[in-house]
């Protein structure tokens, strides 16, 4: 469910009021840089689970290739 415009200008209203017009740029820019750093973070963590998966994989197949030598 996605709020509507009311409700995000009275959410905008509210912090404007407990913040302050001068904290709110500081805000938004401290989320900004939140929210790239966790795209980072996802990023970087399905890079090494992508890995470490072809590393598991390139084991099995060495094992495989092992079992069919020595049958």
């Amino acid at each position: 469910m996605r709020p509507g415009l009311w409700q995000i200008l009275l959410v905008i209203l509210v912090i404007a009021i407990i913040f302050g017009a001068k904290k709110i740029p500081e805000i938004a820019r401290a989320l900004g840089r939140s929210a790239g750093e966790f795209k980072k973070g996802i990023k970087e963590g399905n890079a090494a689970a992508a890995e470490k998966a072809d590393e598991i994989k390139e084991a099995l197949l060495n094992e495989e290739k092992k079992g069919d030598k020595q049958v």
